[in-house]
């Protein structure tokens, strides 16, 4: 058996809400019309007796030795005009001198009238020939005795019969009333039935449940914003990759210190994919869709991966590439110079052909020792040799310091992060050097020292304006044309990243061209164990 929808609940909870408020309603206003009605009879039964009992004529028919002839006309009179259903007009005795039927006159008045024969009018139900009625006897006082007496009676019928008639109009409006809420209640329930699609509790629950359990469980981020920008969701890898605090709901995208190219994409009226962003630690691969509801926008949805692992394996592959090329134009320089060594024994000049073989191996060997010696990491040292078979091959001559010393700092910084940083500073600075008007040059500084690793590179290029610098750091700034390969404005996103990563600082001067200097702090490395110690 299928369990009723949440629609359905909602319809009997409501219309069950109205039922019970329109009774509520209902009794109270029954009770008060009864409590009304018979109210409304003893005035008027009061009111007319009294009336009755002072008229004068009344006392003098009574005086009259046939008092049924004056006062029995009179009587009717008075009753068919103020709608009372009997006036009886009686000696002290009781005896009838009026009745509405007329075979009763001249009998005994059924009821109580001690109270009236000492002066005081009363009201009383009582059961008489007319059946129960509301009924008020009052005295007639003549020359300051009891002449008579007046009894004026309303039956209960008449009351019941009027009371009815106010009952049905109630009725009729309580109907009208359970009416409306009942179909008010009918659009509520037809409305949320189809924002809820007919589903019971139990299931919206259960939904709810796995819902919840599916955003923390994701390790996508992801972020719901509403029409203004406001965040609505944020489960906790997103509050991770952004590095966002438990108040982020509600906050408008633009106000989470997000850089603003990111903030940008999470508003997007567009939808964007596969767009990189680099935040203060992370780069971050977000794809955002807009959400629309019967044509309206209503916010946009955005996922969040990282993508700082892969894009640090993509700078090592770069690396390697480039180690593969370096390699490759050295061994086409190579074959050149061995032809020429060759050639040389061949023409018979064999001394000419050792010196010119001693001499390019004695340069090569002096560079691998200047770096392999000053540089006691083997990754960075593999770069920088690497480098300097590129940046000879693009005619750019590449210089490592004699300052340059690096020893002791194993483990202190993670390599990759040394490549990032230092290979991209080295490609910014060949690309710029080759655009320079002067000689192409690049130099660059590796020093280490207690508590800091300093990374300088200078170049020969057109440098970058000092105004530029803040942004030159962030994710698509680039000085290189726009119709360049995929991927332009990334590599000094990237330096930046690391910097910021490992709580470093990134200076920005000019002499011939740009001088980029970086300085990362240097955890203390723990002692190495001696050789056989536990």
């Amino acid at each position: 058996m299928r369990r009723w929808s949440l629609a359905r609940r909602l319809l009997v909870l409501q219309a069950a809400i109205v039922a019970l408020l329109v009774a509520a309603g209902t009794v109270p206003a029954y009770l008060d019309a009864r409590d009304a009605a018979g109210d409304r009879a003893r005035e008027t039964v009061t009111a007319v007796a009294a009336t009755v009992a002072g008229a004068p004529g009344v006392r003098a028919a009574l005086a009259s030795p046939a008092p049924s002839r004056e006062l029995q006309p009179f009587a009717e009179r008075v009753r068919a005009g103020t709608g009372v259903d009997f006036i009886t007009i009686m000696s002290p005795a009781g005896i009838r001198h009026t009745h509405p039927d007329p075979a009763r006159i001249g009998q005994r008045f059924l009821g109580n009238t001690a109270p009236a024969l000492a002066g005081r009018p009363f009201t009383e139900t009582y059961t008489g020939t007319l059946g129960p009625s509301v009924r008020t006897v009052v005295p007639i006082v003549a020359d300051g005795r009891v002449a008579g007496l007046v009894a004026v009676g309303i039956t209960v019928r008449a009351i019941t019969a009027e009371l009815r008639v106010r009952l049905l109009w109630l009725a009729a409006i309580a109907a009208a009333v359970l009416a409306a809420g009942i179909a008010g209640s009918w659009l509520v329930s037809a409305r949320l039935r189809r924002q809820t699609r007919g589903v019971a509790p139990d299931e919206l629950r259960r939904m709810f449940d796995y819902y919840e359990a599916i955003l923390h469980a994701v390790r996508e981020g992801l972020v719901i914003l509403d029409r203004a920008g406001r965040v609505v969701l944020c489960n906790d890898a997103a509050r991770e990759l952004l590095d966002l605090g438990t108040g982020a709901v509600g906050t408008p995208a633009d106000a989470l210190g997000l850089p603003p190219g990111l903030a940008e994409s999470l508003v997007s009226a567009e939808p964007r994919s596969d767009e990189i962003h680099v935040a203060d630690t992370r780069v971050l691969v977000v794809n955002t869709v807009p959400v629309r509801s019967r044509g309206r926008p209503m916010g946009t949805v955005a996922t969040l991966r990282d993508h700082t692992d892969l894009q640090a394996l993509m700078g090592e592959l770069d690396t390697v590439r480039g180690f593969a090329e370096s390699l490759r134009a050295q061994a086409h320089e190579a074959a050149n110079r061995l032809h020429t060594v060759v050639s040389l024994v061949e023409l018979g000049r064999p001394e000419q052909a050792v010196d010119f073989a001693t001499a390019e191996l004695a340069t090569a060997q002096a560079l691998t020792d200047r770096v392999v010696g000053a540089v006691s990491e083997p990754v960075l040292a593999a770069l920088l040799l690497g480098k300097s078979a590129e940046a000879a091959e693009r005619g750019v001559e590449l210089r490592v310091t004699e300052d340059t010393a690096m020893d002791g700092t194993h483990g202190a910084i993670d390599p990759r992060d040394l490549v990032t940083v230092l290979g991209n500073l080295i490609d910014n600075a060949l690309d710029a050097a080759v655009a320079g008007e002067g000689p192409p040059r690049v130099e660059v500084s590796v020093q280490a020292t207690g508590t800091e690793l300093v990374l300088r590179v200078a170049d020969t290029g057109p440098g970058i304006d000092p105004g530029l610098v803040p942004a030159a750091f962030r994710r698509g700034w680039t000085t290189k044309p726009p119709d360049g390969p995929v991927g332009r404005g990334l590599g000094l996103a990237l330096v930046g990243r690391a910097v910021r990563r490992h709580g470093g600082a990134i200076t920005v001067e000019r002499d011939i061209g740009a001088v980029i200097t970086v300085r990362l702090p240097l955890a203390p490395v723990p002692a190495r164990a001696p050789e056989g110690a536990s």
